[in-house]
């Protein structure tokens, strides 16, 4: 795995890839296949599609698109997450064709089933998902579908104590979509130390990204939205970011 990656995200409604500003304003894009294979050939470190509808419907993750992806041949590293409810699940979304999962919901409704993941997938496969705001200087946990906040349970925080997920994903789900408005003081507050971040709302700019991966704690970070505004994004941010220990920017012709 690269030392500092850059993480393209792929949000997906109702099967159709979309922009998405604060989880609650969505502007459609296209086919998840064509903008998958375009950062494919690109030069992401790795591609997150972000099925975002399907814990809310009560749905278990989408098998279909994963298969169609995996068709694709992506070089990519390829992460999914959306409607992993059970081990069963996790072990679905590896075997049709993700490298590793990101868990959101089962981290509310279960922490529990993520210990039985981190045996059967490994560790290296698990990522936990936390939508996070600050609040007088205090971190708040998003449940989307219950749309209220409240603080890190302990159980959440045992998994990471435990080392039964590899990373977390840090996201700042109220400045997503947002120019320039990522909120540092999230990993500031987050209080397992030793845990690598990826972070994720807000982050467009290429001062931005470079502040945020120097900073030791963080693995990745994530841009989703600003990647569709212009074509090979990905090349021009990474060429700003030269001198980090970043896979070099590449482009890979029809």
């Amino acid at each position: 795995m690269l030392k500092k990656r850059l993480t393209a995200v792929v949000t997906i409604k109702d099967g159709w890839v979309v922009q998405s500003f604060g989880y609650h304003k969505y502007l459609p894009i296209g086919k998840a296949e064509c903008v998958v294979e375009n950062l494919d050939r690109w030069g992401a470190d790795e591609i997150l599609l972000q099925v975002i509808d399907r814990s809310v419907n009560q749905l278990g993750p989408d098998i279909s698109l994963l298969e169609r992806i995996a068709l694709l041949g992506l070089e990519t590293p390829l992460i999914y997450a959306g409607g992993i409810r059970s081990i069963h699940d996790g072990v679905s979304v590896i075997q049709s064709g993700a490298d590793r999962v990101v868990l959101d919901t089962v981290l509310h409704d279960n922490p529990e089933i993520v210990f039985g993941m981190a045996e059967k997938l490994g560790a290296q496969a698990l990522i936990a998902a936390l939508p996070l705001s600050t609040q007088q200087n205090e971190l708040r946990w998003l449940d989307y579908r219950q749309k209220n906040c409240r603080g890190l349970s302990s159980e959440v925080l045992d998994l990471f104590f435990s080392e039964s997920v590899s990373e977390a994903l840090l996201i700042d789900w109220k400045h997503e979509g947002v120019p320039l408005s990522f909120d540092s003081r999230l990993i500031e507050l987050f209080p397992e130390k030793r845990v690598p971040l990826i972070l994720f709302g807000g982050i467009n700019s290429e001062q931005t990204m470079r502040t945020l991966l120097e900073n030791d704690r963080v693995s990745a970070v994530a841009v989703g939205n600003f990647l569709h505004y212009r074509e090979h994004s990905i090349q021009s941010y990474k060429k700003a970011l030269f001198d980090l220990p970043i896979r070099p920017p590449e482009y890979q012709s029809n």
